[in-house]
């Protein structure tokens, strides 16, 4: 399980800390009345079910799940002085972020998300209110509009040609394709944001990596939010503040200079081709907005997408591809499919990306069996409420566990079992509606990018396809190929992917 403890010689200040927070469980202990929680595991005084979850030796996403075979789908938990409850169920889920999507539109204390993210004035952990819905406006209406989308479609293009041109040399040795993929996916959204490759690319890749693995797992910060000192002894607070000084140097440098440049440009006329930022200083000129867009909520809006936009479509091209290899039978079919379309062309392009049914399904499937965030980012509740009979009182962080419904056999057939075949002609989809199905999560809060995400899954995954047959390398046999997962933020693969490509003879210099 991926908690984040003090170190071994901060032991005796956390002990300090277990002791200054015995109040607390004093003063639970002395109420006369409990509200009807669900049911969940017994709970230890101060630290309540941490214990549990820590020794379990399971990511987080497996270890809930399991406990939900015992506790039932909607289970309670107490995380340090924070009640927690978990779904593992679609229909609980569809009471949760459809029929209670009000109550349960807040977010909780997380001190990685205040720092990280200016204060929480991005869009994914913004607190719920006029402020996110304004800026979730200009998100879904201005930059990650279907339009705007497609004026991207020309760098995703030449971005996944790059790489198809630059793995072409590699010849027989083998290539770590997380990398590939993930710095392929980090370019294309770079350009989007900032409009051409950046130059602080690698070292902005760096630091977000570093910022992820950073704010990822349950912290024991967040666990205590009430004890301040924990922030400190811990030096939680310390590290994210100089990471956060990081972030805010390049992020801080690539608005400056769009500036001048806008300010040179002055008197042309809007230009053609805006990046994001250009979107975004645009409208922060303008000025006609309730409450005025600082340069930090620009930085913190751009820091949501680089992070969400990369790592969600690499996540998912690094697993689909882990699976098809994993599966050849499945891989043929797909390679096949792609080059029946594309082989007059020589090359994939996103125009035909429509007639690739069975990839369509390779995606779906992959979000279904690996969701880049198994476990949706946490809400909270703004007031009490009831679902499925039980109460839930305000203040009470709330968990959706996407990867454990997505394989819960009373939807799946075969629910562990990779048949991209399942979402051929079937009419669930991604889009929040289907419960069963929630890899971008659902309600107001569900994920505003899906279709700026989805393309940088299906032009790269297309084009690894048709232009190159795989194997897996020192002679290793396809069911021998590992999946085990690494937790973040993100999924992803706990050990890179390592291939060997074999070029298929419409390679073009050209491609």
């Amino acid at each position: 399980m991926e908690f984040q403890f003090p170190s071994t010689p901060l032991l005796l200040s956390f002990l300090l800390f277990v002791f200054m927070v015995f109040r607390i469980a004093k003063k639970t202990r002395s109420k006369t009345t409990s509200p009807k929680l669900p049911p969940g595991p017994w709970k230890l005084p101060l630290i309540g079910n941490m214990h549990q979850l820590a020794v379990s030796g399971s990511l987080p996403h497996h270890t809930l799940r399991e406990m939900a075979g015992k506790y039932g789908p909607l289970m309670h938990l107490k995380l340090g002085e924070v009640s927690t409850i978990i779904v593992t169920s679609a229909e609980i889920a569809k009471e949760v972020l459809k029929t209670n999507d009000l109550i349960f539109a807040e977010r909780p204390f997380l001190l990685a998300s205040r720092i990280l993210s200016y204060d929480s004035t991005n869009i994914v952990f913004s607190p719920y209110g006029d402020y996110w819905r304004q800026m979730r406006k200009i998100c879904v209406m201005e930059l990650l509009s279907s339009k705007r989308v497609q004026t991207f479609q020309g760098i995703r293009e030449e971005e996944v040609s790059n790489l198809i041109r630059s793995i072409s040399q590699e010849g027989e040795l083998p290539i770590n394709l997380s990398k590939k993929i993930y710095s392929l996916t980090f370019g294309i959204v770079g350009r989007a944001a900032f409009g051409k490759k950046s130059k602080y690319q690698e070292e902005l890749i760096s630091i977000v990596e570093e910022a992820m693995a950073l704010a990822a797992g349950f912290n024991v910060v967040d666990m205590y939010p009430s004890v301040k000192l924990l922030e400190v002894i811990t030096g939680f607070r310390r590290k994210l503040e100089e990471m956060s000084k990081k972030l805010d140097q390049v992020l801080e440098s690539t608005v400056r200079e769009h500036k001048e440049r806008k300010k040179a440009e002055s008197g042309k006329g809007e230009a053609e081709g805006e990046d994001l930022v250009d979107v975004l200083l645009r409208i922060q000129k303008q000025g006609d907005l309730e409450f005025p867009l600082t340069d930090d909520n620009i930085k913190a809006v751009l820091l949501d997408i680089i992070t969400a936009g990369s790592e969600t479509s690499s996540t998912i091209v690094e697993w689909a591809m882990s699976e098809l290899l994993k599966n050849p039978q499945l891989l043929k079919r797909a390679q096949d499919e792609v080059r029946d379309v594309f082989d007059k062309k020589g090359n994939v392009d996103e125009t035909g990306l429509r007639e690739l049914k069975y990839l369509n399904s390779i995606v779906k499937e992959t979000l279904r069996l690996h969701p880049s965030a198994p476990l949706l980012v946490p809400r909270e509740s703004s007031e009490k409420c009831i679902v499925s009979g039980y109460e839930i009182p305000a203040k009470t962080k709330v968990i959706v566990n996407a990867w454990a419904i997505g394989r819960d056999p009373t939807y799946w057939t075969e629910a562990e079992k990779f048949d991209p075949e399942r979402f051929i002609d079937s009419e669930v989809d991604y889009k929040g509606t289907d419960f069963e199905y929630i890899p971008f999560g659902a309600g107001r809060r569900i994920c505003p990018g899906m279709s700026f995400a989805l393309p940088n899954m299906e032009l790269p995954l297309a084009q690894l396809l048709y232009h190159f047959d795989w194997k897996l390398p020192n002679g290793m046999k396809h069911e021998e190929l590992d999946m085990e997962e690494r937790f973040g933020l993100t999924v992803r693969r706990k050990h890179d992917l390592y291939l060997i490509l074999i070029p298929y003879n419409h390679l073009s210099p050209d491609n």
